[in-house]
């Protein structure tokens, strides 16, 4: 697994085995980043990583010069290897947080230009979290929402619903808050 770009671009991510994740693959990364870098400057952006894992789409906004990174996962381990590779890094950008996600969108106060949710596929009522991260409050006007998805959900109908784009069996939803 690897940095795709910025000024970390071409470095590798090494994560500890065992870990119980299902990381992003290179080729969906990319896609996703040559969509963003169309729309956003990353300079300044604050992001938050719901689902992060290895930290891998964390690392990416990071190294592309986004101020803030927020990254929660609930598995101490995999929240461990995102500090210890931020530090490795000199990320001070980036803070990993080790919460369950649904805790944290009731209790978190803060907002974000760019949210990034990549849950468990058999994450029970995946459909609805897109409802849940819009209505928690954490996007800013015009703020995007991405939600990393089975191919059989489908998000089209929700009212912030802007686009979908697959890269081999990654699927990614954009919503876009406007209010």
């Amino acid at each position: 697994m690897r940095i795709i770009g910025g000024e970390l671009g071409g470095r590798l991510l090494k994560p500890p085995k065992n870990l119980p994740v299902r990381p992003t693959t290179d080729l969906a990364k990319e896609g996703l980043f040559n969509v963003l870098n169309n729309y956003f400057d990353f300079e300044g952006l604050s992001v938050l990583d719901l689902f992060a894992g290895t930290g891998s789409m964390s690392f990416e906004f990071a190294s592309r010069g986004c101020s803030s990174v927020v990254a929660v996962d609930k598995n101490f381990r995999c929240v461990d290897f995102i500090k210890s590779q931020a530090k490795v890094f000199n990320l001070n950008q980036l803070h990993a947080v080790r919460a369950d996600v649904f805790q944290f969108l009731r209790h978190f106060d803060d907002s974000f230009d760019i949210v990034f949710a990549d849950p468990p596929y058999d994450l029970p009522d995946l459909s609805l979290l897109a409802d849940q991260i819009t209505g928690a409050g954490l996007l800013h006007k015009n703020a995007w929402l991405i939600i990393e998805h089975p191919v059989d959900v489908d998000f089209t109908r929700h009212p912030f619903f802007s686009q979908k784009r697959q890269y081999g069996k990654v699927n990614f939803s954009v919503f876009i808050q406007a209010v």
